[in-house]
């Protein structure tokens, strides 16, 4: 699934390209991605307005248009938004044979499930293997107290994302595996689970370890590799070990940088650390950690 550093990424490549573009159309053939207003009301209230914005929170994806709306968009497992020149063939979308970008071509790149026209020509499309995508749409001044969004934890990215903060977060789940509650978007947004195995290798933390038993130097560990480790996401463009593409179609690199997802029996790399990675099912998600750095210390 995409995480705060996909989904970052994925908002700033929107960010350049659709500010004051006007959505001319929009089709579909999954309506079930459609949620808390039908189809052809969203398509009735969003065809003629121009693009404004586009931000992030959490794992979402807010595109705000002119007249007080905001298209929000929740990639799930494994979609992706791209723009590029598409055209209908048949019941489906593919890539126009005048678009000179080949990522889009990228076989990830083919399960398009929603299709924005916009005004320069151009189409933004919603690519989603297994339609689990969300797509809602809010009145822009209302955003913050939506049921989408008001559950939602604190940006760990912002700079008032405090120790102090996070320690208050966490300690609201003390009988939780602390890797569940990095992945908790109710205690903090936008962490899942690439990104909290990877906090929890560099921190020296077993994934099971309960929050009561960390001690002070534990904490605060944890919460100083966070933000490296998300901007790290950030700076190589997302992870795509599964689906996830950016808006130009084109794979990030930091499954390039894993240092325990998906690292199963390979050797630990950390400097004089002799452990192997193993994995295992931590609440229903999987969980890779050492077995010498990060062996568990409370039962």
């Amino acid at each position: 699934m995409p995480e705060l550093p996909e989904v970052q990424t994925t908002v700033s490549g929107l960010q350049k390209a659709l500010p004051g573009i006007v959505i001319k159309d929009v089709w579909t053939d999954w309506e079930k991605m459609f949620h808390s207003i039908a189809f052809s009301r969203f398509k009735k209230e969003i065809i003629g307005g121009k693009v404004i914005s586009a931000e992030r929170r959490a794992k979402n994806i807010l595109i705000n248009l002119s007249h007080n709306k905001t298209v929000l968009i929740h990639m799930k497992m494994t979609g992706h938004l791209m723009i590029g020149l598409y055209k209908k063939a048949g019941n489906k979308w593919i890539v126009h044979e005048k678009e000179k970008n080949e990522a889009l071509r990228d076989p990830f790149n083919r399960f398009i499930h929603i299709v924005f026209t916009l005004g320069n020509g151009k189409h933004l499309v919603f690519c989603d293997t297994r339609k689990f995508g969300k797509v809602a749409l809010i009145e822009t001044d209302k955003l913050t107290h939506s049921s989408h969004l008001s559950h939602l934890g604190p940006e760990p990215l912002l700079e008032n994302f405090t120790y102090k903060i996070f320690k208050e977060r966490i300690f609201k789940r003390l009988n939780t595996k602390i890797k569940t509650v990095l992945m908790d978007q109710t205690v903090i947004s936008g962490i899942g689970n690439i990104y909290s195995d990877e906090i929890l290798f560099h921190s020296g933390v077993n994934p099971e370890e309960k929050v009561r038993n960390l001690q002070e130097k534990t904490l605060r560990e944890i919460f100083k590799n966070i933000k490296p480790q998300l901007k790290g996401g950030i700076r190589f463009g997302g992870d795509s070990t599964s689906d996830y593409r950016n808006v130009e179609g084109e794979r990030g690199k930091f499954q390039n940088k894993h240092m325990a997802y998906r690292k199963t029996g390979k050797p630990c790399g950390k400097r004089g650390c002799k452990g192997v990675i193993l994995r295992k099912v931590v609440n229903g998600r999987s969980a890779h950690f050492c077995s010498i750095h990060q062996k568990l210390k409370f039962s």
